[in-house]
């Protein structure tokens, strides 16, 4: 070959190297692969022909530039790193074959704990059931039971002040809270479902509060004491 001809060939070869590379070039706009021209990056990026002299892995790795950041992959170069998103089956279609369908969710707990005032429900000293009681557990026991869609558990409390000895208030709380237990199972809660036990003066809520002299004063700031509590351990609606 002559040198002129020899040096116009590599110039050609040249030329065709170079309109390559230009056209390999990835537009940072769209993607961080290298492409062959405009368009979009799955149609267009260029991609090896055999790596390793494997042919099962023809045509499959795309060149990536040197700015190329993983927010910038395509499912067809890197499907691992690009999030596809599972439709939402519509209701009432039918499950895929092997697949499991999720749990129901389970109901969620509900613990409803009512005091009730022994002043409302009693008179002094007294285990029958005033009438005024009656509409209180009617009011704020068997009009919120609805609430729950299973009962589990009703335990109803009875707690009595420091007056008097601690045996002969175990016995009053204990009677106060069985008549509170029968009256429930009296407006249909089941007896199977319902507890009662008596505390005595062992729970007390005013503490060390009370410290009047006189015994009817003493009474009187003693009364949040006298109370029975109801609670109620289910499954909410």
């Amino acid at each position: 070959m002559k040198p002129r001809a020899f040096v116009m060939a590599l110039v050609f070869v040249g030329a065709a190297l170079a309109s390559a590379v230009s056209m390999a070039q990835a537009d940072p706009r769209n993607s961080g692969y290298a492409m062959f021209g405009p368009g979009t990056p799955e149609a267009n990026v260029w991609r090896s022909a055999h790596y390793g002299g494997n042919p099962g892995i023809n045509d499959t790795l795309c060149w990536r530039t040197g700015y190329w950041t993983p927010s910038m992959a395509v499912a067809g170069c890197d499907p691992d790193l690009v999030k596809t998103e599972t439709p939402p089956t519509a209701p009432g279609a039918a499950s895929t074959p092997g697949t499991t369908a999720p749990a129901p969710a389970a109901a969620p707990a509900a613990v409803r704990k009512i005091s009730l005032s022994s002043r409302v429900l009693f008179d002094f000293d007294k285990a029958s059931l005033r009438p005024e009681g009656q509409v209180a557990i009617d009011r704020e026991i068997i009009a919120k039971l609805p609430e729950f869609s299973k009962i589990e558990l009703v335990l109803v409390t009875g707690h009595t002040d420091r007056i008097g000895s601690e045996r002969y208030n175990q016995g009053l709380s204990e009677r106060r809270a069985e008549t509170v237990r029968a009256y429930l199972v009296s407006k249909g809660v089941p007896s199977d479902r319902i507890e009662s036990l008596g505390m005595s003066l062992r729970q007390p809520v005013t503490h060390t509060k009370c410290r009047q002299k006189n015994r009817q004063q003493l009474i009187a700031c003693l009364a949040p004491d006298r109370r029975v509590e109801v609670e109620v351990k289910g499954d909410a609606k």
